[in-house]
């Protein structure tokens, strides 16, 4: 059996495909740097991060980008020999108007540098690439209306798409306009027993969410909605761990075997609130699931009624697990870890280096928390609920303006961190910081002095479900917990939903350098290590 979620922590927004008997999947990373990410599977049940294809400024500059801008919603294909990835770069979000540009890259090989980046339009978000079975090529979106008076998800567009020329030609056509759950986007086009068959998400991405599909003759339409729509929910399922089911894409195994990936939530709850009052709070983001599909009638089902299932029956192809990767990193390397990433820009010597001084990550102590431009930080999802992530550091601050340590991020007004500082009587000591909504809060943090005999500071993150905890150390052996619990909840796109927009990421740990003397103060993080704590330790 294959057990859901398949990619546990911020990765939303699924896009799969199959080149011969290899699998991969594409999922969002918003304002995360590089852009994309790319798991290989060869069995739809064990997946590995494979390729981070948009991973220079020249494809995607960010700089400025606000909170949940940037890559939205990648669409990966394979057809003509080469892998295709269309993907989205969101600049404004916040208001009437949606300022997108949205681009194609392609490779011969899903791991080698990708080409640069054709422009497609910008009319909407959630582009795809259909092939034809006659070698037309077609580029699909959803279209924003910008206009008050209207609803804002004007449609889906459809436009022939010349690969020799490298450009769309022709006049975009509305194709379809949804159904009566409204806030229809990610169109992804494909053909079954001479079915057009258009798949798109519905119902927003919080909890409503859902996937239609819809199918026609001819590929400018019409078409017909599912007899049984939507073809997943879990809007009629509030007692069930996946939350949020929808926007998604199929895949047919060389087994003749139909899956679906979608992107899902697991929420936490507070303990007071009623079921279906909240249906609660996801820190590790949208994550993906799988379905298994059959057809009746010339249509998709999925497997045991139209919900996600926690344990999937896998295909019929030989199980291929992958080697288990640390969580540790030393950071002997000259490039950092895939399993890391930046905000907006590319880990370069503008913010860090990996070879300054070997055997370490040095950070240089860039803008603050609320910038959108250049940070100094580093980081990797929360991708478990229970975890335990500690780093090194060597800091030495000669003022408050200068600071470095550890953060729990989840946009630029919603964070925490413990850190080296400096204070005019006191010296170099360690606190705590948190940003909620905006607001800066440090009422109940300490001040603990570091002694002048003490060059490494060791700081720990300890999460457990709806809480998370630091702790610090000068030896590594003895460690002091700070008495103050944090609100994971608080670290999710629900808790951000509630007050403001944009709320498509999830939770990170990681390493930041902040010096706003402009004067560029060097820390150095001799390692980082993140370990799932199991349940049966509880």
């Amino acid at each position: 059996m294959i057990t859901n979620p398949i990619l546990t922590g911020f990765h939303p927004d699924p896009s799969i495909c199959r080149a011969g008997e290899d699998y991969y999947i594409a999922t969002s990373t918003f304002e995360w740097f590089p852009g994309v990410r790319i798991f290989h599977s060869k069995d739809l049940k064990n997946w590995r991060l494979i390729s981070t294809p948009v991973n220079r400024v020249s494809q995607l500059n960010m700089l400025g980008n606000p909170d949940s801008g940037g890559v939205w919603a990648p669409n990966l294909s394979y057809s003509d020999g080469r892998f295709w990835l269309i993907y989205s770069d969101v600049k404004t979000q916040s208001n009437s108007w949606k300022d997108v540009n949205n681009y194609l890259i392609t490779c011969e090989t899903i791991d080698g540098d990708w080409s640069e980046p054709i422009y497609m339009n910008s009319s909407g978000f959630d582009p795809s690439l259909f092939h034809d079975d006659d070698g037309k090529k077609y580029f699909l979106n959803m279209v924003w209306d910008y206009r008050p008076t209207n609803h804002s998800f004007y449609g889906i567009a459809l436009q022939e798409f010349d690969w020799q020329a490298k450009k769309l030609v022709g006049q975009p056509k509305i194709i379809f306009k949804g159904t009566e759950r409204k806030l229809t986007e990610a169109p992804v086009m494909y053909k079954v027993n001479g079915y057009y068959y258009l798949l798109t998400a519905e119902g927003g991405t919080k909890f409503e969410h859902a996937s239609t599909i819809a199918r026609g003759t001819h590929i400018e339409g019409p078409y017909e909605v599912h007899p049984q729509n939507p073809l997943i929910s879990s809007w009629g399922q509030p007692e069930i761990l996946l939350q949020k089911a929808g926007h998604g894409s199929f895949v047919k195994t060389q087994t003749d075997e139909w899956y679906f990936v979608h992107l899902t939530g697991r929420a936490l709850k507070y303990p007071e609130t009623p079921l279906l009052e909240n249906r609660g709070y996801c820190p590790l983001g949208r994550e993906t699931a799988i379905q298994s599909v059959y057809w009746e009638n010339d249509w998709p089902y999925i497997t045991g009624g139209n919900f996600p299932k926690e344990e999937v029956p896998q295909p019929q192809l030989p199980e291929h697990p992958w080697e288990t990767e640390s969580g540790f990193d030393d950071f002997e390397e000259a490039s950092l870890a895939p399993v890391f990433q930046t905000l907006r820009i590319p880990f370069s010597e503008e913010i860090g280096s990996l070879t300054a001084r070997p055997g370490y990550l040095r950070l240089y102590g860039r803008e603050s928390f609320n910038s959108l431009f250049h940070q100094a930080l580093v980081a990797r999802r929360w991708s478990d609920f229970r975890f335990e992530a500690t780093t090194a550091v060597e800091f030495s601050p000669n003022s408050f303006l200068q600071l470095a340590g550890m953060t729990n991020y989840y946009n630029t007004q919603n964070w925490s961190a413990i850190y080296i500082t400096h204070d005019e009587t006191k010296g170099r000591i360690i606190t705590v910081l948190t940003s909620e909504k905006g607001q800066l809060k440090s009422q109940k943090a300490p001040e603990v002095v570091i002694p002048a005999d003490v060059q490494t500071v060791y700081f720990k993150t300890i999460v457990n479900y709806a809480h998370y905890q630091y702790a610090y150390s000068f030896d590594q052996k003895e460690w002091q917990v700070i008495d103050q619990l944090f609100d994971s909840l608080q670290l999710s796109d629900d808790y951000v939903a509630e007050h403001y927009g944009g709320f498509f990421t999830g939770a990170f740990v990681g390493m930041f350098a902040i010096d706003t003397t402009g004067n560029r103060l060097a820390a150095d993080f001799d390692s980082f290590d993140y370990q799932k704590i199991e349940e049966e330790e509880r």
